[in-house]
């Protein structure tokens, strides 16, 4: 469908975007977008039904293909990340999939980081291979290791930085140069760091997918994912295999996220204040070991990473003193910061990695991805961070 323009668009800095972008109004002047709930959509007469499925008008046709609310949604996310293009799925896993697997076939080859969210690691494990798909992986922050492992029939490869939940930062200047080189597209999961703090295609990935389910909605509500990229790609790749298999979003989830994009720059500011706030007492706890985040890194001064990502993020990563039952104590012992899988919210999230997000890999894997059995991932909410060391404070006590 046909982007919606407005006349001042091209002048507007990122936080007008955000409130702005994509906005079509009805005939009868809303301020807040309408939500679209139709399933399907009437011609005028049949010709014009035929020329819409030829695509010879442009019109909508069927809320699987495209639909007002979700368009309004892709038009504002690809604004904000100043992408030429952008298509919403149902969820951030769909965007993953679709963004490889609309382009592969068998005999194609993809590069991996080893280091990746348990599903994204099952789809290059398990699935990609059952079509024929080569799939090697790598440490993602060796780039001798990229190197060795493109090939002239490697088509994509995929990574995410800051990692989940290691927190590892990969330079994605330079992996994209080496993908490059041999033609291949680099696809980039952003969703730790979001279209806020870091842009990936200014620095040379192709593809970029969301979970829009985690920072861009904010507040648990919905499920949802994007995924961004050139026209070229969008339409004559992507569009026909999301058509075709039915990842897409649902217009009332769209709407809802339409909303939370109005707010993503402020509170993502306000995630990475809380976080630095509480990364700092955390060294002061006896108990807690090993505290990690993206500001704090061993290679925080190094050049990439002060051109690439600009805060640290919502996610702090932390190892307790003791065994996975102490672990188990600690989360049990928390009242304020809520024990959920899910990140990027207004509320205070932790998680047990090993056990939940990414069980799947087995303890080998894990360890050698640094994930023990005392290893912590804390998602800062926007509460008050007086309270969350409070709770913080409360359950290393009871552990």
């Amino acid at each position: 469908m046909t982007k919606v323009q407005d006349k001042n668009a091209k002048g507007w800095r990122s936080r007008t975007r955000q409130v702005h972008s994509g906005s079509a109004r009805s005939g009868f002047g809303e301020t807040s977008e309408a939500i679209y709930l139709t399933s399907g959509f009437c011609y005028e007469n049949a010709e014009q039904a035929a020329a819409r499925f030829a695509g010879e008008d442009d019109g909508y046709i069927y809320s699987r293909f495209s639909n007002p609310t979700v368009q309004m949604f892709q038009d504002r996310i690809a604004a904000l990340e100043e992408a030429e293009d952008a298509c919403a799925t149902a969820s951030g896993m769909a965007a993953v999939a679709a963004s490889m697997l609309c382009q592969l076939t068998s005999g194609d080859h993809v590069v991996g980081a080893r280091a990746l969210f348990g599903s994204c690691r099952y789809i290059l494990d398990e699935i990609l291979p059952r079509f024929g798909i080569e799939v090697s992986l790598v440490d993602g922050t060796d780039l001798d290791q990229w190197q060795n492992a493109v090939r002239p029939n490697t088509v994509c490869a995929f990574l995410e930085t800051p990692t989940n939940p290691m927190l590892e930062m990969i330079d994605i200047a330079a992996v994209s140069n080496i993908c490059h080189s041999v033609s291949a597209r680099l696809i980039i999961d952003n969703v730790f760091a979001t279209p806020i703090l870091q842009k990936p295609l200014e620095l040379g990935a192709d593809i970029v997918v969301y979970s829009a389910t985690k920072h861009i909605d904010g507040q648990g509500r919905c499920l949802g994912g994007a995924v961004l990229g050139d026209t070229a790609f969008c339409e004559e790749i992507l569009r026909p295999y999301l058509r075709h298999t039915g990842p897409s979003m649902s217009p009332f989830n769209a709407w809802v996220l339409l909303k939370g994009l109005e707010t993503l720059d402020l509170r993502v500011h306000q995630h990475c204040l809380n976080a630095q706030d509480i990364v700092g007492y955390l060294y002061t706890l006896d108990g807690i070991t090993n505290v990690i985040y993206p500001s704090t890194h061993r290679d925080a001064d190094s050049e990439f990473l002060k051109q690439q990502m600009h805060g640290g993020g919502s996610v702090i990563t932390f190892h307790i003193d003791g065994d996975q039952e102490r672990a188990f104590r600690f989360l049990n012992g928390l009242n304020l910061v809520k024990i959920s899988n899910n990140l990027g919210d207004a509320k205070s999230l932790i998680t047990h990695p090993l056990t939940t997000t990414h069980q799947r890999l087995g303890i080998d894997e894990c360890d050698r991805l640094g994930i023990k059995e005392n290893t912590m991932r804390l998602s800062v909410g926007l509460e008050d961070p007086e309270d969350i060391k409070e709770d913080i404070v409360m359950a290393l006590k009871s552990a």
